[in-house]
């Protein structure tokens, strides 16, 4: 019998580019997959050469949605066909463990992030401890495990005496002949954010310091709970002929807004250890574009930058420090020559042999 698996995540799927990746590397691979992940109003419709469910939930928001996303989920998995379960987060955790040990299935989990650590929890302790308590309980018993970086694979293993390995967020090669530069703003140096818009990416700062930056505009591609604060922050400085937020984008069309770039951003603020030990996917996605980043000095993002060279790292972001920082990478153009041999090294063909010796 073909070998089946069910990947699932509380994410919309569209975006989701980490998920995609994986099963779209078990499909290739003479995998069945099932992909499940949630509907909401945002979501862009989606084709893919395997199945996919996005459940339309009552609640969105709150204990609510984990509550009934998690019972839904565990229900799906009951009863659909599978040889693997693949468990993204500690948020789909619950209910792939208990339908994993009920039908006797093997469970792999993905830690995209230091779940009980990130910003959103960092300040709501009860809530935190909820989360911890799961992972407590659960994280002893799993044995087929990756997450995104070397800091969070440690602080696991360490806690729990399990055996964690790493695949990096990283995206498919593309070869130079494949970045072709999008030209929307021809008079305009490009500052270019992609990701999610929530609390601690840094955009506040890097848009209080954009009446100082001399002939930039500032790209903001994604959506999340801060995009509205963001947006009235725009208005209130009277930024909008610098600052342009262009929502959700797919991914084909995303890379060509990323090699339109002329500086990518990648700044944190210190909220949680979450936060702290990222290697968020964007790093990778300017290397692929031969973007260079301007990024927050945190361990795992210094590793890559200091490491490959690939650009600026930064720990204070004062209006004018952050405007001066900008306007220098902007008038002294960042050697990329080196980056198509590093894109060779870091990407998802690479990651993809880790991925699928754990799951196999």
């Amino acid at each position: 019998m073909k070998k089946s698996i069910i990947i699932s995540v509380t994410s919309d799927l569209s975006t989701d580019q980490r998920v995609l990746k994986v099963a779209k590397s078990c499909f290739s691979n003479g995998y069945d997959v099932l992909l499940i992940g949630r509907l909401v109003k945002s979501s862009q419709p989606l084709s893919l050469p395997f199945q996919f469910i996005r459940l339309r939930l009552l609640f969105n928001h709150s204990v609510f949605f984990y509550i009934e996303f998690n019972i839904r989920l565990f229900i799906l998995l009951l009863f659909k066909r599978s040889t693997v379960f693949l468990s993204n987060d500690t948020d789909t955790l619950a209910a792939n463990f208990l339908a994993s040990k009920i039908r006797r299935k093997k469970l792999v989990f993905d830690a995209h992030e230091l779940f009980p650590e990130v910003p959103e929890l960092v300040n709501r302790p009860k809530v935190k401890y909820i989360w911890q308590k799961l992972e407590d309980i659960v994280f002893p018993h799993l044995t087929h495990t990756y997450t995104v970086c070397d800091s969070i694979a440690k602080h696991y293993n360490q806690k729990y005496k399990i055996n964690m390995q790493v695949i990096r967020n990283v995206p498919y090669f593309r070869a130079n002949n494949s970045k072709t530069k999008k030209n929307d703003y021809p008079n305009k140096k490009i500052i270019l954010y992609q990701g999610a818009l929530n609390v601690g990416r840094g955009l506040e700062w890097v848009i209080d310091a954009m009446p100082f930056i001399e002939n930039g505009m500032l790209l903001i591609i994604g959506d999340g709970d801060i995009r509205q604060n963001l947006q009235n922050q725009t208005r209130r400085l009277k930024l909008e002929n610098k600052v342009t937020f262009l929502g959700k984008i797919e991914a084909e069309k995303l890379h060509e807004y990323t090699t339109s770039a002329d500086i990518g951003l990648c700044l944190l603020e210190k909220r949680g250890l979450s936060y702290y030990y990222a290697l968020p996917n964007r790093i990778f996605d300017y290397l692929q574009a031969d973007v260079p980043v301007l990024a927050s000095r945190f361990p795992e993002i210094s590793k890559v930058v200091e490491t490959y060279k690939t650009g600026t790292l930064i720990d204070h972001y004062e209006p004018l420090y952050l405007a001066e920082i900008i306007n220098d990478m902007l008038s002294l153009p960042f050697n990329t020559d080196h980056f198509e041999s590093i894109a060779k090294e870091l990407c998802w063909e690479n990651e993809e042999k880790v991925l699928l010796s754990i799951i196999n």
